[in-house]
């Protein structure tokens, strides 16, 4: 397969042609319609005296504008849809140079109470969702996020197969997410989710088939008229009949518009998306699955879509004014639009949400996929049962440049806890944080940053950056004693891996050292699997009691009076720390 970069590049180079290309003909159509329309009022001024010349002129000429004018519409929506593919190609190039962190950071599905989105950076500035994230609709991001947060262990093989997918077919997830990005949806789903589902009708049944009927007079009258059987009097009567009848239900009409309006960017968009998933052909289960979710006996989704998104845009004709008064005087335009929404509402109220679902998952799922063909030199989690729940080889962090990365062999087993130490700065935390993204990963179906990795299934819970609340008037020490409460109900009821950054940080020393040793035995004998970082020395005594617990660190040296470290997992424990060596060396003491 190609490598990321030389595909974008490819491509980029590609769609910057076909936009060049694509200008070109926009502007010889602009100059063939003017040309034409110039023809035709020529035409009509010399053959002016020629009835039947200037009628010829007239209705030819008038044809091949039109045709000309949704030729040129197709050009323009052509035009927009490479504008798009050009955009995500460019992307995708300065992504992968580094330059992600003017994209959408996710800071509305930022949780300290999660079980561990605040404490790994999921959310955020610099985050794993501005990074990986490339959704197209609301929706599609909120499932993201979801997918994020899930701590679901479920079917992870089947998620790797959807995700491996999706991956090999970059050109298809580029298109889905060009369509979608075409219309500007200001509405979120969930909104007219719950409009469709909360609607009352309030039109009488008989709007059925009054508008028809009332079409059908009006036009027999107009051919009576033609043939002067009838004065156009009668005409006259029933058009203001007919402005009588759309008034009496103007009211009503109005609160459909309202809402109808809103829905109409969102069924013009996701007509086009359900289309794009109902004609590709996928082979893994999860995505067959959801493909088999918006299939209907009679009608695709797409075509259902399609068809309310004309009815809306048909509806939206009210502001023309012409449309306005002879359009529903004469065939009470308004009236019969509205009506036909409130029956397709009937018809799809129990299955929208399902059609909603299936294109955020995708929206979704194409963000995952092009983050495993952004980095193929990932591995996919080797799932088994084994004693150990990790067993990585040159395990890193993805956020880190490769330049910049120190990968670190690690190997945790069931039921076993890891006790680390280590200098300021020598890499603890984002070690914490890398084994932490690793698991979250590992869950969604994602391939890990690291050579090789097996894995057996967990969940993930951390406790590494407890904060202070004045709104609820609690201490910092309080708030991490609610967090480690939450752990130990936590593991109570299910399997977690554990990940502590410093235990008991908001109180003296002593108390830390007692507080912290007698956690650690409860976890442990919890038969829980984890980490936990701390300055405290004392807590790696507890080695020599408990088979489970494993001491490692990092170290920091001063070599030629500055401060080294090689950000390497070492057995044993720490004996260099560098708070003393930093306040003197920044002269601060």
């Amino acid at each position: 397969m190609q490598k990321p970069l030389e595909f974008y590049k490819s491509e980029k180079t590609k769609y910057e042609l076909e936009l060049s290309t694509l200008k070109k003909k926009l502007a010889l159509s602009s100059t063939i319609r003017l040309l034409l329309f110039v023809g035709i009022a020529l035409g009509i001024y010399f053959f002016f005296a020629n009835l039947k010349v200037v009628a010829a002129i007239a209705i030819f000429g008038i044809a091949l504008f039109l045709y000309l004018v949704l030729r040129h519409s197709d050009l323009q929506y052509k035009r927009d849809f490479i504008k798009q593919l050009l955009a995500i190609n460019t992307t995708e190039i300065e992504i992968i140079y580094g330059n992600y962190l003017d994209l959408d950071a996710g800071t509305e599905h930022e949780n300290p109470n999660h079980y561990y989105s605040y404490d790994i950076d999921l959310f955020g500035k610099g985050s794993f969702y501005q990074f990986a994230n490339r959704t197209v609709t609301k929706e599609g991001a909120r499932e993201f996020a979801n997918q994020l947060t899930l701590n679901n262990i479920d079917g992870i093989d089947k998620k790797q197969n959807g995700i491996k997918e999706l991956a090999e077919i970059p050109k298809w997830r580029q298109e889905f997410s060009a369509i979608g990005s075409l219309v500007n949806v200001k509405h979120p789903a969930r909104h007219i989710i719950k409009w469709i589902h909360n609607y009352n009708p309030g039109l009488p049944k008989f709007m059925a088939f009054l508008p028809r009927v009332f079409a059908l007079i009006s036009v027999i009258l107009a051919v009576l008229i033609s043939f002067d059987l009838v004065t156009y009097h009668f005409l006259l009567v029933w058009f203001f009949i007919g402005l009588g009848i759309a008034g009496a239900y103007l009211k009503k009409v109005n609160a459909i518009y309202d809402d109808a309006g809103k829905a109409k960017d969102t069924f013009k968009q996701y007509h086009k998306l359900l289309d794009k998933i109902e004609g590709s052909t996928f082979s893994s289960e999860i995505l067959i699955a959801q493909q088999e979710a918006i299939k209907t006996e009679k009608e695709k989704a797409s075509v259902i879509f399609k068809k309310f998104s004309k009815i809306l845009d048909a509806l939206d004709q009210r502001n023309n004014m012409i449309m306005a008064f002879v359009g529903n005087g004469l065939l009470l335009w308004d009236a019969n639009q509205a009506f036909k929404i409130e029956n397709w509402i009937n018809t799809y109220r129990d299955k929208v949400e399902n059609w909603f679902k299936v294109i955020a998952f995708f929206d979704a799922q194409n963000s995952l996929a092009n983050f495993a063909f952004n980095n193929p030199n990932y591995v996919y989690p080797e799932l088994n049962g084994d004693r150990n729940v990790i067993q990585a080889q040159q395990l890193g962090h993805p956020l880190l440049k490769t330049t910049n990365r120190i990968d670190n062999d690690y190997t945790i087993e069931n039921q076993q806890f890891f006790i680390i130490t280590g200098a300021n700065m020598a890499g603890k935390s984002t070690f914490l944080r890398t084994v932490s993204l690793s698991i979250v990963m590992a869950n969604m179906g994602l391939p890990v940053c690291a050579k090789s990795f097996a894995y057996s299934p967990i969940k993930l819970i951390t406790s590494m950056r407890t904060t202070d609340s004045l709104a609820d008037d609690e201490s910092y020490f309080f708030s991490e004693l609610k967090r480690l409460k939450f752990i130990v109900e936590q593991i109570k009821s299910d399997r977690y891996f554990i990940i502590l950054d410093e235990i008991l940080k908001g109180t003296n020393s002593t108390d830390k050292a007692i507080g912290s040793k007698k956690f650690v035995q409860k976890l442990v004998a919890s038969n829980s699997t984890g980490i936990i970082a701390t300055h405290d020395l004392s807590l790696c005594e507890i080695e020599k009691e408990l088979t489970a617990i494993k001491n490692y660190y990092f170290d920091a040296e001063i070599i030629n009076d500055e401060l080294h470290f090689d950000y390497r997992l070492k057995t044993g424990v720490c004996k260099n720390m560098n708070a003393s060596f930093l306040l003197k060396k920044m002269e601060i003491v």
